[in-house]
């Protein structure tokens, strides 16, 4: 069993940046992937980026080039990095873990077994 714990977050203006993280306590002795999430009201929860055990890298089309996935494992921490923030960013933002194996062209969450509390990005243009 894992706990993740998400910290960051918030509002900001159009154009700005933020920075997300998630930590990873519990029994981490096994190899994790990990990904981010977000869902916006009234919408389904869909897949920001991810990251495999050998550190693989995945963006949804919508965040390349401005969102940044990362990994520091001596601090069992996963981050997201968000520059250009666009008012379409807004949404809760999940960071998720498994120990199993997932699709990356699909980045579903139901292959992602471990949920962070969910913390607000706010965009205001």
């Amino acid at each position: 069993q894992v706990q993740l714990a998400q910290s960051g977050g918030g509002s900001v203006q159009a154009g700005g940046s933020l920075r997300l993280s998630c930590a990873v306590s519990g029994d981490t002795s096994g190899t994790y992937s990990m990904a981010w999430f977000r869902q916006a009201p009234g919408k389904k929860r869909e897949g920001v980026a991810a990251i495999d055990r050998v550190g693989r890298t995945k963006y949804a089309d919508s965040v390349k080039g401005r969102f940044t996935i990362s990994q520091d494992t001596s601090k069992n921490t996963l981050y997201l990095e968000m520059n250009r923030l666009k008012a379409e960013d807004t949404a809760m933002y999940y960071c998720a873990a498994t120990f199993f194996s997932f699709s990356f062209s699909t980045l579903a969450p139901n292959d992602f077994g471990y949920w962070g509390q969910g913390t607000q990005v706010t965009v205001s243009s």
